[in-house]
């Protein structure tokens, strides 16, 4: 018993459900290929075919268009035999040639399986096989787009007319790029060419063709075809609109010219796709043909975005080729200056986002073309990059999409790994579609969704089946990897700010040759242009990737430099930070991938010299400049934890130290640069989440309070690792209490960056132990811990300064809860009841430092308030600070913490409220001056209107006290009534005119003094 037939033939991939229709097609009465009786292929040529029949994208297809087309041949050859069989044909037969022609029988057979549309034509045109055959040097045929109108004249009937034969001419051309394309012959961009250049000359013949219907007597007029879209870019699918626009010379070419465009428009529909003219200015509204000059005169008022961004494909095609060459070369100055329109970088996003809005919602996942990553997705981020950048690199100005990605990443505009990324999703995308539109020879860009359809693509683009995978799922598993990869860098580079930054700076300053950045230099305002000019040599200089991002970079850094006071400062610094870090892979990708890097950086580099002395220490920091989250404040206990695990990995208190300083610098950075950036608009960090439900997204540190709380909590960090270190490092005896109360500003959460910690050191010996052994052991603890933190380093110095304890630097640096107790209970003074107002525990022993508080509260909160000559003592004390401690030459007015209306004055008021009231009401117990100055307030001892002006004196003293720390670098008290710093100053707090931020401070002062007057004297 021999096995079914259909069984045997399943090998070959036909299907097994149909019939036996396998079978009988290639059976005796078929094709002749297969022996029933032995289920075998007759011989060893038709074994080769059936190989080649299962090779196929379907073989079933692939079988019955072949068993048409050997029809069709043997019913062309009866007839031209006049009926009689037995006569011996005239030609080699199909099957024949198919024997005797691998490489034929290969490129024919691929073309069957592939396209249903291209095999009907082969059976109503049954000789035109023959241009599939191998040349008699053994070439393929030409596929490169040429239309061979001399071999369409001999397929077609005698007296056919110039139209039919263009057309088969063109199916002839287009059948030899389909075979060379599924046959491995040419790549996709050899493809794409090949179709475009097909289009160019089936558009220069009908060109031809329309001239020569023009009435006779009729000038040539001076027409050109300009190719745009796809066919301008040389890639151009099988099935498309070819999209043009008609110029035309002068205007006395207009008539003949638009009846010639009418004419072409007609004779390319007839012969193979849509002439689609829509693109022209108007659009389908305006004329089918301007003149050059109404072209230039549209082009340099009235055009869109979008229309420039349609011109960036523009190429001669058909026609006067030199007129053609001449409207692009005129248009080109509009092109690439386009996209220094304020609206133009949003316009282009907007019509990316319109196209996406108008796919219907069953299509947007299948659509290749339109739907969220797909071809749109690259083409518009690569065409918005070229009108960007291609102001000033020449490079970039190339019509297709392959081309200008290539040029983008050599550019350095787009990383490597991301124009790679780009590149291998637009080859799948475009040969998905491809194989869809060769099917049937119909436009289209969706995927299908019948099982039957996806199994023919899969198979179409060469996916097997895999152990535990259909070659569907393969297929599908490769496209949403693209897709979802096209989605992304379509999101981070169409929508990179850095594009609108560099739209904003005119052409002339993206191209930084010598004399052009010296004019922009002196243009921007630098003092010195040689200087800088040597500086941004040093930055671009050579061929180098690192050279070519930096000259994308600096164009938009020096218009940041130059909108602050010194911006030789800020290039001096960016010089700096880039030739510590430019040789790592990370720094220039990640200033010109991520977010608004680049001009956050500048904008801190520029404005700050501590932050840019803190970068320089540690220019990876600059990391946190990337993502809000890393600008935002860590909390208190995740400092702690931090700092307490970084000291814990080193047994060697200094190694530990030093990475507890480490961590420190790199909070102090992070706190420094979204000081600095906090009022610089949209470079501002925000909020993770809103401060209330449904308010806005806050700066994350714009509150003078909040730096002041932050820098506190980084300083009880570092003191609480370093205070485990010494411990670990200097034994004390078992059950040693031990505990840092914090003092001054540290004390009151109003630390700025410069601050000292103000401390006590107070310990509690355990019970029966000898006290000179635990004030010795307390004492070594406390030492250490001061030496650790002073040790001479790259980091910011801490100073611990603990000249607030009792009796100043002549009492001992430590002393016990019990000597602290009895101390203030005998001999305290008013001043420092005064200072233990802002005595808080830090870190040490909790339960101790409680303990200090609690022994504190009689003392600075007294029951009975004050006495009349303890208030008098208290403003004695304060004229004597004023008088004695404002330095020599210092301006009162304009002092930030001495000054009048400043920080000493407000907090002596608040503090006098407190000693004199908060012993009955608790509400005013605290150690930060807003708060207890609001609590005065809701108490009715302060009339509000004075501490408004008291609460805005304070905070703006110690607004401008930060600001003079972060643009010196240095500490400093004084601001200046004019000068770069009294400009950095205003700038950096959120002012355009120094001289009114001058006169904003004065008048603020002036009315927190008075209200201190009235509160003091009361």
């Amino acid at each position: 018993m021999t096995r079914p037939t259909r069984g045997r033939l399943a090998r070959y991939g036909f299907a097994e459900g149909d019939g036996g229709r396998a079978a009988d097609l290639l059976g005796p009465d078929g094709l002749g290929l297969w022996r029933p009786d032995t289920q075998e292929p007759t011989d060893e040529p038709a074994g080769d075919l059936l190989t080649a029949l299962s090779r196929a994208a379907d073989p079933d297809l692939a079988l019955r268009q072949l068993h048409r087309l050997v029809e069709a041949e043997r019913r062309a050859a009866g007839a031209g035999r006049g009926g009689d069989a037995s006569a011996p044909p005239e030609k080699e037969t199909l099957l024949d040639a198919l024997s005797d022609d691998p490489g034929l029988r290969r490129r024919l057979v691929a073309v069957l399986g592939a396209s249903s549309a291209l095999g009907d034509h082969l059976v109503a045109n049954p000789g035109q096989w023959r241009v599939l055959a191998t040349a008699p040097d053994g070439l393929a045929p030409s596929a490169d787009g040429r239309l061979d109108l001399a071999a369409a004249t001999r397929f077609s009937p005698a007296t056919a007319g110039p139209i039919p034969v263009l057309r088969q001419a063109y199916r002839l051309a287009l059948l030899r790029i389909a075979a060379a394309d599924l046959t491995g012959g040419r790549g996709l961009e050899q493809t794409m060419a090949a179709l475009s250049g097909l289009a160019d000359a089936t558009l220069a013949a009908a060109y031809g063709i329309a001239v020569g219907e023009l009435p006779e007597g009729t000038p040539r007029p001076r027409l050109a075809v300009v190719a745009m879209g796809k066919c301008g870019g040389d890639e151009l699918n099988y099935v498309s609109d070819v999209d043009v626009i008609f110029v035309a010379a002068e205007d006395d070419d207009l008539a003949a010219a638009t009846l010639v465009a009418t004419r072409l428009i007609h004779i390319c529909g007839l012969v193979a796709w849509p002439v689609d003219a829509a693109l022209r200015p108007e659009g389908n509204r305006g004329p089918l043909v301007r003149t050059l000059a109404s072209h230039l005169a549209y082009y340099r008022r009235w055009a869109r975005t979008w229309e420039f961004q349609a011109l960036l494909k523009a190429r001669p095609a058909a026609g006067d080729l030199d007129l053609a060459r001449e409207w692009i070369a005129q248009l080109s100055p509009l092109v690439w200056t386009a996209a220094e329109r304020p609206e133009a970088v949003e316009d282009v996003r907007a019509m990316r986002r319109k196209i996406i809005d108008n796919i219907p919602p069953k299509e947007l996942e299948r659509e290749i073309k339109r739907g969220p990553g797909g071809l749109r997705d690259i083409e518009f981020a690569v065409q918005l990059l070229q009108l960007v950048h291609g102001r000033g690199d020449e490079s970039l100005r190339v019509p297709g999409t392959i081309p200008a990605l290539r040029a983008l990443v050599a550019g350095g505009y787009v990383g490597r790994a991301d124009g790679e990324a780009l590149l291998r999703g637009y080859r799948f995308l475009r040969g998905v579609e491809h194989r869809l539109q060769l099917q049937g020879l119909r436009r289209t860009h969706t995927v299908p969704t019948e099982p039957a359809a996806l199994r023919w693509l899969a198979a179409a683009l060469g996916y097997a089946a895999t152990p535990g995978r259909s070659a569907v799922e393969e297929f599908r598993a490769e496209w949403v990897t693209h897709a979802t990869e096209v989605r992304r860098l379509h999101a981070k580079l169409l929508y990179r700010p850095l594009l609108e930054s560099v739209a904003r700076v005119p052409a002339e300053g993206l191209r930084l040759t010598p004399e052009a950045a010296r004019h922009r230099l002196e243009i921007l305002g630098f003092a010195d242009p040689a200087g800088a000019l040597r500086h941004l040599q040093a930055l671009t200089g050579g061929v180098s990737r690192t050279a070519a991002i930096q000259r994308t970079l600096l164009p938009v850094l020096l218009s940041e430099f130059a909108d602050a006071p010194e911006p030789d400062r800020g290039l001096l610094n960016y010089r700096q930070v880039s030739d510590k870090l430019g040789s790592t892979p990370w720094y220039l990708r990640l200033l010109r991938d991520s977010g608004p890097v680049a001009r956050r950086l500048a904008r801190v580099l520029s404005s700050s010299r501590y932050a840019a002395d803190l970068l320089a220490r540690e220019p990876e920091a600059l990391r946190l400049l990337a993502e809000e989250s890393e600008l935002t404040p860590r909390p208190r206990e995740v400092l702690c934890e931090g700092f307490a695990a970084a000291a814990a990995r080193h047994d060697d208190p200094v190694e530990a130290t030093r990475a507890v300083r480490a961590l420190r610098r790199r909070e102090l950075v992070r706190l420094a640069c979204a000081d600095v950036l906090s009022r610089a608009g949209a470079l501002a960090p925000l909020t993770p989440r809103p401060a209330e439900p449904g308010a806005g997204r806050a700066p994350a540190l714009v509150d003078v309070s909040a730096v002041g709380t932050a820098l506190a909590d980084v300083t009880d960090a570092t003191l609480a690792a370093a205070l485990r270190t010494a411990r670990a490092a200097q034994p004390a005896p078992p059950g040693l209490r031990f505990a840092v109360i914090g003092m001054g500003r540290l004390g009151g959460y109003e630390s700025n960056y410069l601050s000292d910690a103000d401390v006590l050191f107070v310990y509690d010996p355990p019970p029966g132990a000898d006290e000179g052994a635990a004030s010795a052991a307390a004492h070594a603890i406390a030492e250490e811990l001061r030496r650790l933190l002073s040790a001479p380093a790259p980091d910011p110095p801490l100073g611990v300064d603990a000249d607030l304890r009792p009796e100043g630097r002549q009492g001992p640096l430590v002393r016990s809860l019990a000597a602290y107790a009895q101390y203030y209970a005998r001999w305290s003074k008013v001043w420092e009841a005064q200072a233990l107002l802002r005595a808080r525990f830090v870190c040490g022993d909790a339960d101790l430092g409680a303990e200090f508080e609690a022994m504190a509260d009689p003392v600075r909160y007294p029951a009975d308030g004050l006495t009349r000559e303890q208030v008098v003592e208290i403003r004695r004390i304060k004229a004597r600070v004023e008088a004695e401690r404002l330095p020599r030459g210092a301006d009162p007015a304009t002092h930030t913490k001495l000054g009048r209306g400043g920080l000493a004055d407000v907090e002596w008021a608040v503090q006098l409220l407190q000693l004199r009231h908060a012993g009955r009401r608790p509400e005013l117990r605290g150690t930060r001056t807003l708060d207890a100055l609001a609590a005065a307030r809701d108490a009715g001892l302060v009339d509000p209107e004075d501490a408004a002006a008291m609460a805005a004196g304070w905070t703006l003293a110690a607004q401008v006290r930060n600001a003079l720390m972060l643009v010196r670098g240095r500490a400093g008290d004084q601001l200046p009534r004019h000068g770069v710093e009294l400009a950095g100053v205003a700038r950096l707090l959120g002012r355009d005119d120094p001289g009114e931020f001058l006169d904003e401070y004065l008048r603020t002062g002036r009315r927190s003094r008075a209200a201190m007057e009235r509160v003091l004297g009361a």
